[in-house]
């Protein structure tokens, strides 16, 4: 199954793919997998330009082709990520009607996943909780990557360098329970997964 991703930050592009690795191994155990360099690409300029929404979709569906499909992670930010989901869901259909995408908002951010698997990160790379951390409800904070500065003994939290790291040491399980964005990341894999198990060869 090949995987092609649009994501919107440095530090996606390289955690991305280590996360969606770790869920292949969980969720779907002996699949062969390709998962492909994710296009990064700047939020308001996807969303708000559409050549530029239809540039970088083509792009990504060109890709995987008929072998997989397309995944678009973004940040919800302020967003209600049931609703931007359903619009980029449709207007995706309206440009590539035949194309297996789907869209994930991670609600706020990605790094709200680490705070839902905080118990499992607590004493790694620095990252120090204190026991009122880990009850947080991990989709609240409006800005999850400066929690996370504030309670790493450097003093500093790095996209490039740490997000990959906490991706490839949170504990899946502990995320799904805890963050309903993650779990819809899942259910995607989990359909996707299916169908292409069901598709003819």
């Amino acid at each position: 199954m090949t995987i092609s991703s649009i994501v919107e930050g440095h530090g996606e592009v390289s955690a991305l793919p280590v996360l969606l690795r770790r869920i292949g191994v969980w969720r779907s155990p002996g699949e062969a997998l390709d998962i492909r360099h994710p296009i990064r690409t700047h939020r308001d300029r996807f969303l708000n330009r559409p050549a530029e929404f239809q540039r970088q979709l083509i792009l990504a569906s060109r890709q995987v082709r008929n072998t997989g499909w397309v995944l678009v992670l973004l940040d919800a930010d302020d967003d209600c990520p049931a609703e931007l989901g359903a619009t980029l869901q449709k207007r995706i259909g309206d440009t590539l009607p035949r194309a297996r995408v789907s869209v994930v908002l991670a609600n706020r951010e990605f790094e709200a996943w680490f705070l839902g698997a905080g118990a499992s990160l607590n004493g790694r790379r620095g990252l120090e909780l204190a026991a009122q951390d880990l009850n947080i409800e991990p989709e609240g904070p409006r800005n999850a990557k400066g929690w996370l500065k504030e309670r790493m003994t450097s003093g500093q939290y790095g996209e490039t360098t740490d997000q990959p790291a906490f991706a490839a040491l949170m504990d899946l399980e502990e995320a799904y329970r805890r963050c309903r964005s993650f779990r819809k990341l899942c259910s995607e894999w989990d359909r996707h997964t299916q169908a292409s198990s069901a598709a003819p060869s």
